[in-house]
């Protein structure tokens, strides 16, 4: 159908119709406007159909009578997903699922059927949108954008990557190491949450000797949480506090042999007494954490003197060893357990736990196995590198090795 122009008389083409809206009952052959179709079954540009029940057909018009690029925006509008076919539903063009919509363009017209291009849109509301823009911290719940915290639990060595932003690392191995990389590869806004969730201090360091609250390093203890804030340049943290009401609690665990582990709440306990009657040496697994321990072993060592050795399980660190009825303060510096008792202002005396010629009572950082210790009563012994070389008793002196005296030897009888 064409109209003349009453001012020029040339032939004038009606347009073609911009939007429709379309109950779709039965399967539905569209025509094009400019054919001047007798019938309400002219495709739009924007067509807006409700499908009222399934497996429905939504076929195009002749793409041999249109050009190529004419095209058309297909909004599903109903509860039921249908299909978009070629002319006469020779093929599938697309298929549309509630709530979605699809743009549609011809891209070759050499037959009715044609060939479709195709550009997917989101849905009519924002929940599509959300899921496309959802990016680090965020999520799409629905319709809506919603904070995402996600959480990651790790027990070996990690470095911090540009992804992790927004996420929670909960640490659950013993003394550990987090690395960040350089500020600037994370820029001014990235933050992530860190909590040492394990048994022994997570060591936070920064790379090429940047800043985390003024220093390179942070080293969290056990239960420590906090959030590391990047500003492009450095790192600071936010909510890492420290208490400063001190709640000194007690721990009493019965032992009588073996190995024991202490959990992170039994460990938690500054003052720990130790109970029970020993049937045979007991060892106790201290976390690598900073700590103070005062220490306390008040059980029956039985005939053969069974002590309580503790240790944090770390290669080559000192250990301490309390005998029954002993009391001990010991200091932990996430591997080694030192002895922190000293003379204070005042005293006359210091008492020492016995020892063992293996970790001598009082002995020398760099060389633990040599010093002073008491193997038996009324005894008093050194030991060399874990060898006893010297023991005096109440009946006289006994050394072992051969001797160089250069002043000489006086008085006495010898064999």
């Amino acid at each position: 159908m064409s109209y003349n122009s009453p001012f020029t008389g040339n032939v004038i083409q009606p347009t073609d119709v911009s939007y429709r809206s379309i109950t779709l009952s039965a399967n539905l052959q569209l025509e094009w406007p400019i054919n001047g179709t007798s019938t309400d079954d002219s495709a739009a540009r924007i067509m807006e159909v409700t499908a009222t029940t399934t497996s429905l057909q939504l076929r195009m018009p002749p793409a041999n009578q249109a050009s190529v690029g004419q095209d058309a925006m297909i909004r599903n509008t109903g509860a039921n997903t249908f299909v978009v076919y070629n002319y006469a539903g020779a093929n599938t063009i697309v298929s549309i699922p509630a709530g979605e919509a699809r743009y549609i363009y011809i891209t070759a017209n050499p037959t009715e059927s044609g060939t479709w291009g195709i550009i997917a849109f989101g849905i009519g509301s924002s929940g599509a949108d959300a899921a496309t823009l959802a990016g680090y911290g965020l999520t799409a719940i629905g319709a809506t954008l919603n904070q995402s915290q996600p959480v990651t639990t790790f027990s070996s060595n990690y470095t911090v990557l540009t992804s992790d932003r927004a996420s929670t690392y909960v640490w659950t191995g013993g003394a550990g190491t987090l690395t960040l990389p350089l500020a600037a590869t994370l820029g001014n806004n990235w933050f992530m949450l860190v909590r040492n969730g394990g048994s022994g201090t997570l060591t936070v360091q920064t790379t090429s000797s940047e800043l985390f609250n003024g220093s390179t390093s942070v080293i969290l203890q056990v239960g420590d949480s906090c959030f590391i804030c990047c500003s492009g340049t450095a790192f600071f943290s936010v909510g890492l506090g420290r208490s400063t009401q001190f709640n000194f609690t007690q721990l009493t665990k019965a032992v009588t042999t073996g190995t024991y582990t202490l959990t992170a709440t039994e460990s938690a306990n500054v003052i720990q007494k130790y109970t029970g009657t020993l049937t045979g040496a007991v060892t106790v697994v201290l976390p690598k954490t900073i700590q103070v321990y005062y220490i306390t072993n008040q059980t029956d060592g039985g005939g053969s003197a069974y002590e309580i050795t503790f240790t944090t399980n770390t290669s080559g660190a000192a250990t301490a060893i309390v005998p029954p009825g002993q009391q001990v303060i010991l200091l932990c510096d996430s591997a080694n357990l030192l002895n922190a008792s000293t003379i204070a202002a005042g005293a006359v005396n210091i008492s020492l736990a016995n020892g063992t010629v293996g970790a001598p009572a009082m002995n020398f950082a760099s060389e633990p196995t040599t010093g002073v210790y008491r193997a038996a009563s009324g005894e008093f012994d050194i030991a060399v590198l874990g060898v006893n070389r010297f023991a005096l008793t109440a009946t006289g002196l006994q050394i072992t090795g051969t001797g160089n005296f250069t002043g000489g030897v006086a008085g006495g009888i010898f064999p």
